[in-house]
């Protein structure tokens, strides 16, 4: 058994050193996230801070430890970065689309959704039930990473994705577009089939455990409860994103 036996094998779209993160960011490939080593610096550090902050890519600054975790301990140069899969849409442009479509628009948005599994599920989902597009924010989401698109039993190849850095500002736009906004919240007085689904609609999901945040829950146009029997008061993410979604496509089936 030789040394290689025991090389850790790194993610395909896993981008280490100086050089080879500027030349990618020069050429303007997205990615999802930058880690960049504390207290280091340099010409090469700042040309690849300057193009993030341009490109809006999150940074976040971790020990050489975490970067020798992250590639097998390589000679990273103190940065790392994880190449984005997918090609993000713009929100305007999702919109845009989500109005010119066949059917009447529907988005999904995820609040704080950071187990991939759970987030590849939602996307299959959604792409069974005529999601027009899913959004989620720069800081706080799952990565789109290989095992979600694999959870997502390739949906998110197929799938519109919208990151974007305000989630709040991004409610205050789709409501603007005429988008219903329609969050979950267990203690919700509306039961899900009482609200009207059958408009533009767009529905939050929120993190297990926690749900909605209060925030988001106070900008919604509708708050709604999943009827439930027995003992537990929630399902996994995952499971209610789809309860919700049927439902939106039951009530719209119903109205034609």
């Amino acid at each position: 058994m030789n040394h290689s036996d025991f090389e850790t094998t790194l993610p395909e779209n896993l981008i280490y050193g100086r050089h080879p993160i500027a030349e990618a960011l020069q050429q303007g490939r997205a990615f999802d996230k930058l880690f960049i080593q504390k207290g280091i610096s340099g010409d090469a550090m700042k040309t690849i801070l300057q193009y993030a902050r341009q490109q809006d890519i999150p940074v976040q600054m971790v020990p050489p430890e975490k970067l020798n975790r992250l590639t097998g301990n390589k000679n990273h140069q103190g940065v790392a970065g994880f190449v984005a899969l997918i090609a993000y849409y713009e929100l305007d442009d999702l919109v845009a689309n989500a109005y010119n479509g066949a059917t009447v628009p529907l988005l999904l948005l995820c609040d704080g959704i950071t187990d991939v599994g759970n987030f590849g599920a939602m996307a299959r989902s959604a792409a069974c039930t005529g999601v027009n597009g899913i959004i989620i924010p720069q800081k706080g989401a799952a990565t789109i990473s290989a095992e979600a698109v694999k959870a997502s039993a390739g949906a998110l190849n197929q799938m519109p994705v919208c990151k974007v850095r305000f989630l709040d500002r991004t409610i205050t736009y789709l409501k603007e577009n005429g988008i219903k906004i329609v969050a979950t919240d267990v203690s919700a007085t509306h039961y899900l089939p009482d609200v009207d689904l059958t408009v533009p609609t767009a529905i939050i999901m929120g993190a297990e455990g926690k749900g909605v945040s209060p925030a988001f829950l106070k900008m919604a146009d509708e708050k709604v409860k999943i009827p439930m029997v027995g003992s537990f008061n929630s399902f996994n993410v995952s499971v209610a994103t789809g309860i919700m979604l049927y439902e939106v496509v039951r009530q719209r089936l119903l109205a034609l």
